[in-house]
């Protein structure tokens, strides 16, 4: 191919994640939860290096302020189990609590909607009906119920978490699904005999996911906050090192030794806030709409 050629050649499109990445970075702040994000992954994957050990089982000195011994950097709680080790080690448990219950909420929100949705009339009436009787509990107040009925472990406060968060992503499934359900490529692959099920899950849900991708940003700080919450109030699972169950135990000498209970809750701040930030980023770059900066 000559030169003469290859210029003539019209440009490469630039490719879809490129794209993606060129609209997110446009937002400083959500490059920023990304990065924050990125520590706290980090985290997760080297608590095994930093502490073998389960940090629950391994005890020292009690209430040994931040900075003292450098063997315990950030000091340890009135047992003597280093916060360090439980920053690491609850890095793992909250993320796995916020990654689960959100495709609980998720998958739950987003079949419950796009069945509404989809097929309207009566049966969008009953949907929406029972997602208004759970919105009008208070989720932690439901969510106190569901572990008291179900039990406080691990696996049974994440399955609560996930829900009681069901329901705003019922509604904005349920949103994407009655605007697309009319639209022309719709019709004409119900017009080829396609089922309804195919239609749905094939053709309209890729189609009606991105605001519900955003807002899993939101449910994932949300689960991790609603731990802490029963944690602090003694209705975690006390076999794992969360944030939570860390920030609960501080709280017994809180006027004193405020570091116990304060740590953890910092990374708790910092890891809401991560996923906040990184919300906007995504609305911004998912969002065929947004104005260009």
């Amino acid at each position: 191919m000559s030169l003469a050629e290859a210029s003539a050649l019209p440009p490469e499109e630039p490719s879809r994640a490129l794209v993606f990445w060129r609209r997110y970075r446009r937002n400083k702040a959500a490059v920023l939860g990304l990065f924050l994000l990125g520590v706290i992954v980090l985290l997760a994957l080297t608590a095994g290096l930093y502490e073998p050990v389960d940090p629950l089982r391994r005890a020292g000195e009690p209430l040994i302020w931040p900075f003292q011994d450098w063997a315990t950097p950030l000091g340890t709680d009135q047992l003597g189990r280093d916060i360090l080790a439980g920053i690491f080690h609850g890095a793992r448990i909250s993320l796995m609590i916020g990654v689960v219950a959100t495709l609980i909420s998720i998958a739950i929100g987003v079949v419950i909607g796009a069945i509404a949705g989809y097929f309207g009339g009566w049966v969008d009436d009953v949907l929406m009906r029972v997602t208004e009787a759970f919105q009008t509990v208070p989720n932690f107040v439901l969510l106190l119920t569901l572990v008291a009925i179900l039990g406080s472990s691990i696996e049974n406060i994440v399955l609560a978490i996930g829900i009681v968060s069901w329901t705003a992503p019922a509604r904005l499934a349920r949103a994407e699904f009655m605007s697309l359900r009319r639209r022309e490529f719709i019709e004409a692959v119900r017009n080829l005999g396609v089922g309804d099920m195919a239609i749905i899950f094939k053709e309209i849900l890729p189609n009606a996911l991105p605001p519900v991708v955003v807002y899993a940003s939101v449910i994932m700080a949300l689960a991790i906050l609603l731990e802490s919450a029963l944690a602090f109030l003694g209705l975690g699972d006390p076999n794992y090192a969360s944030w939570g169950n860390m920030i609960g135990q501080g709280r017994s000498v809180l006027r004193v030794e405020w570091f116990v209970a304060a740590i953890p809750g910092i990374a708790i701040v910092l890891t809401v806030l991560s996923f906040s930030l990184l919300g906007e980023g995504l609305n911004e770059a998912l969002n065929p709409r947004q104005k260009k900066g």
